[in-house]
Parts: structure tokens; C-alpha cells; sequence
């Protein structure tokens, strides 16, 4: 039950925000909902008079239709025909005490004496407040659909009876049937009451009205149980919420309705020996859960990634790559620069006890999701890990809006470039389930990942160039084991894998130089041959110098340079290894570290050069 703790203790050290709404980055609002409401879209809003009698109605825009309603236990999770009234606002059936005469579904013909009655007896409780008064005296008249026909939000036929569908020859088709998706009587309505002489918050977010509900309900709640996260003695339920992830989402984490199966088939009687969850503790840490979610949650295809710590929310995103940390740095030593004042900057903030909470969630059904990875660790010691993981993967990455920076690649990144841009997505968030230990526990990474990101970068003729560098340099920023010392070319390291990546980019810089303008954009023999090279480096290396002959006779003079690079890698290989033994995986290191300082120094030559010119 940790992660329920946590959750629950999250809730109760942010209660300011209980009730607030908060926008996200998409402009949806969303906030820390009160214990026992939930929300719903509506459809129609009415307003009733302080006396209780109809005032208007509004038929409401898709982007307002989001409204924090009070629920129940029942009704939060009703299903089918099941009768389960919300306590205020609600459907047509519930709400409407003329509903049967307006050719309602016989089926639902109880809805609304359940509803009026539970309303009643919040109306007539000491919690209540003067709307509910108001709202209570209107809904017991039974006269909603009249009055919603008379003001034209909805439309009945010669017959009495709610249209179910608008015929064009009756003219411009009504809002309500662009909002509601099947009949009229689907309709969700909202109430809220008309003051013509002062200004008062709309009921949905009034928190008097929102307090009273909670206390009003609290008293209905029985049976208490010991709750299995707070060691008390409380009122227990069994229906826990949904719409976790979005307010469509039917998915639940705690579910035990399944007495007929094999749930509890020679283990338990009932769901609450297994473990039993107090009705405020599932309330508070579902509703923490929602905000969490909608404040700082990473949704990848249905599986959610939530870090917040307990002395404050926001920490490093662990998904994110090197530019989300520490900026789009243009060289290794400013990435560690910044890195390190990103890292410092929340460790200055950090509590004696301050705790870092990760938690993955994902659904394998529509009804029923799990907590897929769960880790809670000291906050020093996490911010150190996302230190560690983005030191020791810096290399020269493609970022968006092919943006070049040292950094580390996000998991995403390395994910898509194991597998490529089309990959399914759940191998894409498999590879990220097991590259997230990898970063908050400090595990090595699984040499099948690396394996393919390699062999990927190995094989350029089979991806657009762009695609090709941005695997390339994850691939690089997965082999090198020096971290951000080992970006750049090093003229000092022996390895025969990396001296034949180094005689590769020479081969590939020199063709792409000689090759005209108009040529520019076709591979070279070296990218070509690049996959046989990694398997027989010797043979393929005959290969490619007799390709690039031709180039380097376009290039006359300016070719020495680059023969002279040859040789001098060439006279680094032993004998003995320049052989046909496939290279290991740092050869990449060899051939992305020589490339990009050869197209360096290529760059100020021509600068130099331009400046000479401009001199004389």
C-alpha cells in the first residue's frame, strides 16, 4: 500500500489546492478534486431563481462541458440499468420529474424518485446551503422538460414526446443535437442559481456547496474496516474511482467485484480480507493521482510515467533527454556545466527527509490497470542518478526541429531508434519500462538495446538521412562508456574497432567533399558499404578505397590531406589487426568522433579562407 500512502500524504500536504482550477499547457483546466465528487461533460445548463422557480438555459459549448459534480459510492461507479443517482447534477431520467410524460425509456422509470428523494435529504440536512435549497424547490415541481421545451433547448414532436432525431425540413438544426451524442434524453444537465443582484461563483465550484456535500455524506458512510494504509479504524468501501488517466478512462487499479470467479477461490470470502482501503484514504489518493497526472504526467500511448516528490512536485523528468536538463548546449563541456547547475538548483531546495516518488501505470484492459513500476528513493540520491545517467550518455544529439546539442537522448529516442519510427507501440514502451531502472537504479543497460540501436546505425542505406544521424548519435551516446570525457575525437586510443571507425569517416568525408553541389544528397560508398565494413572491416575497406580513387582525383591537391589521415590511422592498426574480424560496437565512437572533426575543421578552413579573400 506504499504508493497508496504516498498518494493520500500528497493529498494532505496540498490541500490549498483542493477545489482551484489549474490549466495545463493544451489550455484544458483540470484541478485536485474534493473527496466524493467526481467530473462529468454536460450538456445543458439551468438556472434556477433564490425562490426556486426557472429562470433561463444554455445549451453548453463542447470546450465548457466539464463540470465537478458531488457523487456517491453507488453512483460513481453505476453501470447499465442500475438506478444510481449523482446528488445534484445528473442526466435527464434523474433529474427530470416529467421525463415519463415526455415518452421517456420505461426502463427508467424509478430514476427520478431515487434521485428527488436523496436530494431531499440533503436539502432537509443542517449541512445544506441556500442554492441547494433553491435548485431543491425547482426539481420538486417535475416540470424541467417543459420549461427546457418552452425555452427551445430541447424539442418535442406533434406527439409529446422528445425527438430523437432533427429532420432538416423543420429548419436550422439545434444545438442540442450537435452536442449530445444519441437521443435528447441523453442529455447531462447542470443547475446553478440566478442572483440578479450580486455575483456568486457557479455552483460547480463553490466549495461551501462542495463542503457540504462532504459533510453531509460523511454521515451516511458505515461499516468501518481497518484501512490497510493509515492503521485506522474507518469507514471502508469497495468502489474505487476511474477516469484516472482522462475523463473517459473506465480503467480502475483497485477492483474486487469478481465473486464468482476465481478472485477469491480458496484464499478469501470477501474482497475486503484481502485488504481493506478506508473510503476518504481511496477518495484522497485517487483524486491526488488525477491532479498529478494532469499537472505533470507523461502519457505515452495509454502508459503513464509520474515522478513528484513529498516536499515538492516538480523534480527532473527522467524520460527527458539532455536539452529538457540542462538546455540546448553546443559542446560537451557546457552540457556538464549546465547539467550541474540544473541538478544543483534542486538540491538547494531539498527537505532534511525530502522523498522522490516514480510510479508507471498502464491499463491491459479497458476495466482494469496496475501499477507497473513503483520506486520511492531519497531525493539527493535521485537527482544523482539523472546526473549520472545524462554524464555518462552525453553525445552530440539531434533534437527537435533538428536542433544539435550534447546531451544524453531521451528513453523515447533510444526506444525509436532501436526499432525504428514505425515500431509498434507497445515495443516502444516495453523498451521504455526497462530503460527507467536503468536510470533511477542505476542498472546497465540491456545489451539487447544497444545491440539493435548499433546495428541500426550500421545500416544508413535503410533510413532517410536525417533519421539515420539521430540513431547514429543515440548509438553513440549508448556505447561510449567515458561519458561526457569521451565525446570527441581521441587520437590516442589503440582500439582496432575504433582506428577502422576512424579510416570509415575519412573515406566518408572525403567522397561527400568532392562530390558538386547537386550531389550532395546521395550516399556515399563508405555510408554504403558501412554494415559490410562493421562484419569485415578488411575486405570491405579494399572495397572502399578503390571507390573514392576517383574522388580523390576531383579533388587534386586538397586529397593529400585526407591521404595523409589514411596513412597515419593506418600505421596505428597492428598487423596482426587488420584482419576480417567483426569490429565491436565503439567503432561508431570512431567514425562519429573523426567525421565530426574533420567537417570542423573543414568549416574553418573555409572560413579562414573567405576571410583571406575579403583582406586582399
Amino acid at each position: 500500500m506504499s504508493w497508496l500512502l504516498d498518494l493520500y500524504e500528497t493529498y494532505e500536504n496540498n490541500g490549498d489546492y483542493v477545489g482551484i482550477t489549474e490549466q495545463k499547457r493544451n489550455g484544458q483546466s483540470f484541478m485536485l478534486l474534493p473527496i466524493s465528487h467526481t467530473t462529468q461533460s454536460a450538456h445543458i445548463e439551468v438556472l434556477v431563481t433564490e425562490d426556486g422557480n426557472f429562470h433561463s438555459a444554455s445549451v453548453i459549448p463542447k470546450d465548457d462541458a466539464i463540470t465537478v459534480i458531488p457523487t456517491t459510492e453507488e453512483s460513481s461507479s453505476r453501470a447499465g440499468a442500475k438506478t444510481a443517482p449523482y446528488p445534484l447534477h445528473d442526466k435527464l431520467s434523474y433529474v427530470a420529474g416529467d421525463y415519463n410524460s415526455f415518452g421517456g425509456d420505461p426502463k427508467k422509470v424509478n430514476d427520478y424518485s431515487v434521485y428527488i428523494k436523496q436530494l431531499q435529504d440533503w436539502s432537509e440536512s443542517p449541512f445544506v446551503t441556500s442554492k441547494i435549497e433553491s435548485i431543491y424547490r425547482y426539481l420538486s415541481k417535475g416540470e424541467l422538460i417543459t420549461d427546457l421545451v418552452k425555452d427551445k433547448k430541447l424539442w418535442a414532436d406533434e406527439n409529446h414526446k422528445l425527438r430523437t432525431k432533427w429532420d432538416s425540413s423543420l429548419g436550422d438544426r439545434p444545438e442540442i443535437f450537435s452536442v449530445v451524442t444519441g437521443d435528447q434524453d441523453a442529455a447531462f444537465v447542470r443547475f446553478d442559481v440566478y442572483y440578479p443582484d450580486k455575483v456568486s461563483k457557479k455552483i460547480w465550484m463553490d466549495q461551501e456547496v462542495q463542503q457540504s456535500f462532504i459533510d453531509f455524506y460523511n454521515t451516511k458512510l458505515q461499516n468501518d474496516v481497518l484501512c490497510f494504509v493509515t492503521g485506522k479504524m474507518q469507514p471502508g468501501t469497495e468502489r474505487h474511482a476511474n477516469k484516472i488517466r482522462n475523463p473517459a478512462d473506465k480503467a480502475k487499479l483497485i477492483s474486487g467485484n469478481d465473486t464468482s470467479g476465481f478472485t477469491f477461490r480458496g484464499r478469501f470470502n470477501t474482497s475486503n480480507e484481502v485488504a481493506g482501503i478506508s473510503y476518504e484514504v481511496s477518495q484522497k489518493a485517487h483524486n491526488a493521482l488525477k491532479w498529478l497526472i494532469n499537472r505533470q504526467g507523461k502519457d505515452i500511448d495509454g502508459r503513464v510515467v509520474l515522478v513528484w516528490g513529498n516536499d515538492k512536485l516538480d523534480y527532473v523528468d527522467p524520460l527527458a533527454g539532455g536539452e529538457a536538463v540542462a538546455g540546448y548546449a553546443q559542446t560537451q563541456q557546457s552540457f556538464s556545466i549546465e547539467l550541474s547547475k540544473a541538478i544543483d538548483g534542486y538540491k538547494n531546495d531539498l527537505e532534511t527527509d525530502s522523498k522522490v516518488i516514480i510510479l508507471v501505470l498502464d491499463a491491459a484492459t479497458t476495466g482494469r490497470m496496475a501499477v507497473i513500476y513503483y520506486r520511492r528513493i531519497d531525493a539527493e540520491e535521485y537527482l544523482d542518478k539523472i546526473k549520472q545517467w545524462h554524464y555518462n550518455h552525453t553525445w552530440r544529439q539531434i533534437g527537435e526541429e533538428k536542433k544539435v546539442f550534447f546531451g544524453a537522448p531521451s528513453i523515447k529516442n533510444i526506444a525509436v531508434a532501436a526499432h525504428g519510427e514505425k515500431a509498434n507501440n507497445k515495443v516502444i514502451k516495453s523498451v521504455m519500462e526497462r530503460l527507467l531502472p536503468c536510470i533511477i537504479d542505476g542498472r546497465t543497460i540491456p545489451k539487447d538495446i544497444i545491440d539493435s540501436c548499433v546495428r541500426r546505425a550500421s545500416n544508413p542505406v535503410a533510413m532517410e538521412r536525417w533519421e539515420w544521424e539521430k540513431v547514429l548519435s543515440i548509438a553513440c551516446a549508448l556505447v561510449n562508456e567515458k561519458g561526457a570525457d569521451g565525446v570527441g575525437l581521441d587520437n590516442n586510443i589503440k582500439d582496432r574497432s575504433y582506428l577502422f571507425g576512424r579510416l570509415l569517416a575519412v573515406a566518408d568525408v572525403l567522397e561527400n567533399t568532392a562530390l558538386r553541389t547537386d550531389e550532395k544528397k546521395r550516399i556515399t560508398n563508405a555510408e554504403r558499404y558501412m554494415s559490410a565494413f562493421s562484419q569485415h572491416p578488411s575486405r570491405t575497406w579494399e572495397i572502399i578505397q578503390k571507390a573514392i580513387q576517383p574522388y580523390k582525383a576531383r579533388l587534386g591537391e586538397k586529397s593529400i590531406f585526407y591521404t595523409k589521415q589514411i596513412d597515419e590511422i593506418l600505421s596505428k592498426i597492428e598487423f596482426e589487426d587488420f584482419n576480417d574480424k567483426p569490429l565491436k560496437s565503439v567503432y561508431l565512437l570512431g567514425y562519429s568522433s573523426q567525421r565530426q572533426e574533420l567537417y570542423t575543421k573543414k568549416q574553418k578552413v573555409e572560413i579562414l579562407t573567405e576571410t583571406t579573400s575579403d583582406d586582399e
